[in-house]
């Protein structure tokens, strides 16, 4: 989920509406049977358009970072080897908010796209590939068949060999020159204070600007969907494991109970009520749980660090990364809480059960 929210922008708005706009008949007689055909969307600058104005509306909602992208295909021609890439026009200053690229240079920064307008940042796995070093000049070429050269003013490294390998970005102005589409923008990428709110965000903005807003939530719907099937078979395993540990506390407290049958009755017989028997008895769970809370937390730490320490190599991943774990303390609050409150719970029936004893009957000796 970190990675998921951190290095993904949390609402992404594109140059497209969600819904189709109707033509002008549909619009004229919207309940008449109509049947248009052959009908051709006019051919036109395709983008956000007055992006600049719509950024400082978003940004006026308050708690929000944006930046425009103006994203495109283009062709790298380096010693006579052409590689297709991803092209994308920021503003460094902006894009340092919303994205995690700037903490993943390993060489050179964003800022140099400032300094070297005609400069582009590529992917390290990208510049190995082509044998391509810092400073060296690149022949980029657009699908509109702009040919320009470009310095290699940094690099970058996320772990992930396809994007490394395909993903650069350049200034915006430079990009809009090259794929001429000046003025313009795609893309406008939004990182909120708050991730929780980026649905009901995404829908004000939508509202407001008119094109389509994805939050992270609709994006990664199918794993935030896996993710709480992931949860509901762990919690119901933890809980089966829960329910086979309060039949054992309910056994040895059930055999104490059985054991001391004559020492309830010596008690009764000395006033003890049954409120005072069951609160013994139940008092002994409680502490038979507590303490196998804190041993189990003891243990749990432990195997959490061995597991933590496993190193792993997911696929499309170049580096290696370790087995994720979360360390939040509410987990060790809900099992410690688990724990000792299925201890109580299973101590408290045959509690209940010593505290019934008839002190006569067990001292006639009676069964």
């Amino acid at each position: 989920m970190r990675r998921l929210v951190d290095t993904s922008p949390h609402i992404t708005i594109r140059d497209q509406y969600r819904n189709i706009p109707k033509q002008a008949a549909e619009q004229l007689y919207p309940q008449g049977a109509i049947a248009l055909r052959g009908v051709k969307p006019k051919t036109e600058l395709r983008g956000i358009r007055q992006y600049r104005k719509h950024l400082s509306a978003i940004e006026a909602l308050g708690g929000i970072r944006a930046a425009p992208i103006l994203a495109g295909q283009a062709i790298f021609s380096f010693a006579g080897r052409n590689e297709a890439v991803s092209l994308s026009g920021i503003v460094p200053s902006k894009m340092r908010d919303v994205s995690a690229i700037d903490e993943d240079m390993v060489a050179g920064s964003l800022d140099a796209l400032d300094v070297d307008t005609n400069g582009i940042v590529i992917g390290r796995a990208l510049a190995k590939k082509l044998s391509l070093r810092m400073g060296e000049n690149i022949i980029v070429v657009s699908p509109s068949g702009n040919v320009r050269p470009m310095r290699i003013v940094g690099l970058f490294e996320t772990g992930n060999s396809n994007y490394d390998e395909t993903q650069t970005f350049a200034n915006l102005t430079r990009v809009q020159a090259l794929l001429n589409r000046p003025n313009v923008a795609n893309t406008i990428v939004v990182k909120l204070d708050d991730a929780t709110r980026a649905r009901e965000v995404a829908a004000t903005i939508e509202a407001t600007i008119g094109y389509k807003s994805v939050s992270w939530q609709e994006a990664s719907k199918d794993l935030l969907d896996t993710l709480v099937v992931r949860n509901v078979i762990m919690y119901s395993v933890v809980g089966a494991i829960l329910l086979v540990a309060c039949f054992g506390i309910y056994n040895i407290i059930s055999t104490v109970v059985l054991e001391k049958t004559r020492d309830i009755a010596i008690l009764k017989s000395m006033g003890f009520h049954s409120a005072d028997i069951r609160r013994i008895f139940v008092t002994e769970g409680a502490i038979m749980g507590i303490s196998g809370s804190l041993l189990g937390l003891g243990l749990g730490l432990l195997m959490m660090r061995a597991i933590a320490a496993v190193e792993i190599r997911p696929p499309g991943y170049t580096g290696v990364v370790h087995l994720p774990v979360y360390w939040g303390f509410d987990q060790f609050l809900i099992a410690a809480g688990f724990a000792v409150g299925s201890a109580v719970i299973a101590a408290w029936l045959p509690a209940r059960k010593g505290s019934r004893v008839q002190p006569v009957d067990i001292l006639r000796g009676a069964t």
